[in-house]
């Protein structure tokens, strides 16, 4: 395979790969022009620029460069069409070779937007007829070039870019007929021969053997091209070659044989979306041979470990027709060893029904065995690493789960875990962790969810709504629910995020229906976590004090310096490692600051005002800060200034006593940092609040009480507020006089306050 490389202005080299490239590139999709296309001989002499052709080569080296790709491929000059072996190999290869592109940019050169409008979608009206039309949809070609990338991106002429293969997907259907299910990446085998032989019914080529060719890569078989033969001679080859055709070809593929055991406690979501990085590195890891595979698949709860999974295991159905799936729900030893029984009953493993049996080591054996064939074992919600590690409990005498877990180098076990710490105990090196989701792929899922789908169409609202809710798809499946039966628009449902905590945290705990979750465990987003809690209390108690903690204190750039006293380094670093491994915190590599998980902050808080913890750690926390906290002598500036923000959210509590000592002294030195870095306003606010407390507890003529006035003073003398500061000083000096006398030092510095007053206003004789 060869690609393409922007090496300069209009200059460009090829670059020879081998076929099982792993380098990023993208890929070109157009239609010829006759005598127009730059060829292999061409480029390779520097002729050619003068051809239109070679517009659409420059056009995608920039936007691969736009896109951070250094690759890119197109059809007209990577390949040498002079050469019989290596066009073969080309037509053979080409549904490959756009699967694999990062990016596959279409080139619509019939479609004009002259009025370009970078919000597209306000624009569409102007070219969706153009587009609609467009020679592309017609030609036999492009159909592949259509289905196989996972990312498809359109642009017009002037090379504007008019949406993708998501945002497009419904004209793109109407257009080509082809199923949106198709358009989304589902496996072919859902859908018959017959059916992918329709979708090129309508389509054209230059060759017309070549209509039958471009359906080579969509059957998922290869053939030699014999141009010449004639369309309906291919055909009958094609039919030859795709041993699955017969008179049934209406029949799908992925019929199962009844005899091989898929025990799944789901059905396929047919609104999985996405996550095709993360399912390409498991198949790559699956049946590897010699050995057992082990892998473990880690993130946060509700980011769609179990949705990813189960995907795998109907994709691996259709690719292995005899493999045996097993699936065994590992929330808890209850239901482990009642998955474990009903799978050896589906084995039809002898003695299997007897209560003194260990079902775990019969299960074992059996898998174990090379007459097992090939097999996938699946432990969902591997999350308690404790009791894989403990005797099992069940049988005396029984070994650990690990001990129990079969071992045969046709077989692979998969397991599924919030907690990255539990993924390396049972898989080792094998951890793939699953990531929030991307803004176009988490607006595809929100989209595929809602009963009215152009909602999505309000760009703006669209990404605030999945900022509010970090693209996290539980958090989106949730919100789609509510939507749909409130049938509300995403605004409204925004104004309800924005509501006061309480109000968040009853939207964020309304129960809804997904058949693609365990009916014993709680769907909402601010109880999927409670389970994860309670873990991390048992089993890391350091780790959950961090956590109460920093959900009392902003969730972004926390220092470590804030978190309260280890008993010793390492305990604090696996406290850490702890959080991490759950994916509720995340590092910051470049100041070792921590973030803490936003809708986790929010869970946090919830969980500990369930446990009438929220005030006990609120208060734990305010003593903690003024511990830490300095004062505003200038060196100290960066520390206070990165602590700012936590002071702020943890002195917002309402649950605690606000004329605790410790409380004061922190706000008394909150708003000196405040008054240092002249956010007078603010400090204003916090000075305030020490002098009614002063007042208060203290008396009106407490000297603390009137070192507080004079700073409320010199926040109004710095704002030119200058009758207030005049009217706070002569209550002070007032004060003093009576209270210590005319010549206290300390008199003596308020009448040198007010004189300063005086003075900036031009009064002189007062001064």
């Amino acid at each position: 395979m060869r690609l393409l490389k922007l090496v300069g202005p209009d200059e460009f080299s090829l670059v020879q790969v081998p076929t099982h490239n792993t380098l990023p590139y993208a890929i070109l999709s157009h239609t010829w022009i006759h005598g127009q296309e730059v060829t292999y001989q061409e480029l390779i002499s520097g002729a050619g620029k003068s051809k239109t052709g070679y517009k659409k080569i420059k056009f995608c080296g920039e936007q691969a460069t736009k896109d951070g790709l250094l690759y890119f491929w197109v059809d007209t000059c990577c390949i040498d069409k002079s050469n019989s072996t290596e066009l073969t190999t080309a037509i053979n290869s080409m549904f490959r070779w756009y699967r694999k592109a990062t990016k596959c940019y279409v080139y619509l050169a019939d479609v004009s937007t002259p009025g370009y409008n970078a919000d597209i979608r306000a624009s569409q009206s102007t070219w969706e007829t153009a587009f609609r039309d467009s020679k592309w949809f017609t030609r036999g070609w492009t159909l592949q070039e259509l289905i196989a990338p996972a990312t498809v991106e359109f642009f017009s002429k002037e090379g504007n870019q008019l949406g993708d293969k998501i945002s497009l997907e419904k004209p793109i259907h109407e257009i080509t007929g082809i199923p949106i299910q198709a358009l989304q990446g589902n496996p072919f085998s859902d859908f018959s021969i017959a059916q992918r032989k329709k979708w090129v019914v309508q389509r054209q080529t230059t060759e017309e053997e070549d209509i039958v060719y471009c359906l080579l890569g969509l059957c998922e078989v290869s053939m030699t091209p014999i141009y010449g033969e004639g369309k309906e001679a291919a055909l009958k080859r094609l039919y030859m070659t795709v041993k699955e055709f017969s008179e049934d070809s209406s029949k799908p593929k992925d019929a199962k044989d009844s005899n091989v055991i898929f025990m799944v406690p789901f059905d396929r979501n047919l609104n999985f979306t996405g996550r095709e990085t993360q399912l390409t590195e498991l198949k790559e890891k699956l049946f590897v041979g010699g050995r057992t595979t082990k892998c473990a698949i880690t993130g946060l709860g509700g980011v769609g470990k179990t949705q990813l999974i189960l995907e795998l295991v109907y994709r691996t159905r259709d690719k292995h027709k005899n493999c045996t799936v097993i699936w065994i729900p590992a929330t808890n030893i209850e239901s482990l060893h009642q998955a474990y029984l009903g799978a050896a009953q589906q084995l039809g493993i002898p003695g299997w029904e007897n209560d003194k049996t260990d079902v775990k080591g019969l299960v074992q054996d059996f898998l174990s065995k090379k007459s097992a064939g090939q097999w996938l074992l699946v432990f969902d919600n591997a999350d308690d690493i404790n009791m894989w590690t403990a005797q099992s409990g069940f049988e005396p005498g029984s070994n650990s789960l690990i001990e129990y877990l079969p071992r045969n180098e046709q077989g692979c076990i998969i397991f599924t875990t919030r907690d990255r710490k539990a993924g390396v105990k049972l898989a080792q090196q094998n951890i793939i962790e699953v990531p929030e989701m991307n803004e176009d792929v988490a607006t595809q899922l929100l989209q595929k969810r809602l009963v009215n789908p152009d909602l999505v169409n309000n760009g703006q609202d669209t990404k605030a709504l999945l900022e509010e809710l970090t693209y996290l798809p539980l958090a989106i499946v949730q919100a789609a629910a509510y939507i749909n039966e409130n049938k509300i628009a995403f605004a409204d449902y925004l104004s309800l995020l924005a509501d006061q905590e309480e109000g968040v945290i009853d939207l964020l705990s309304e129960e809804f229906k997904d058949d693609g979750r365990y009916h014993n465990v709680k769907n909402p987003v601010a109880t999927t976590w409670l389970i994860s809690f309670e873990q991390i209390r048992h089993r890391d108690p350091l780790a959950a004090d961090y956590l109460s903690f920093m959900a009392c204190i902003d969730a972004k750039d926390i220092p470590q310096s804030l978190l309260p006293t280890g008993p010793s380094q390492k305990k604090a670093t696996d406290a850490i490692g702890t959080l991490n491994a759950y994916s509720f915190i995340t590092r910051r590599t470049t100041d070792l600051t921590l973030d803490l998980h936003r809708l986790v902050h929010l869970a946090t808080r919830n969980w500990l005002r369930k446990q009438k913890l929220i005030t006990q750690w609120a208060e734990k926390t305010i003593t903690r800060l003024e511990e830490v906290f300095p004062d505003n002598d200038h060196q100290n500036r960066s520390i206070w200034r990165t602590y700012l923000p936590h002071v702020q959210q943890a002195l917002i509590s309402v649950t605690i006593d606000k004329d605790a000592k410790s409380r004061t002294e922190l706000v008394r030195r909150f708003g000196l940092c405040l008054y240092s870095d002249g956010r007078y306003n603010e400090a204003e606010v916090q000075f305030m609040e020490v002098l009614e407390i002063r007042r208060k507890v203290l008396g009106v003529e407490h000297p603390d009480t009137l070192t507080s006035m004079v700073n409320l003073a010199s926040t109004f003398r710095d704002q030119g507020r200058w009758k207030e500061a005049e009217d706070l000083n002569v209550q002070v000096m007032e004060t003093r006089k009576k209270v210590l006398g005319a010549e206290h030092p300390d008199t003596l510095t308020s009448m040198t306050n007010l004189a300063l007053i005086f003075q900036n206003q031009g009064r002189w004789k007062e001064a």
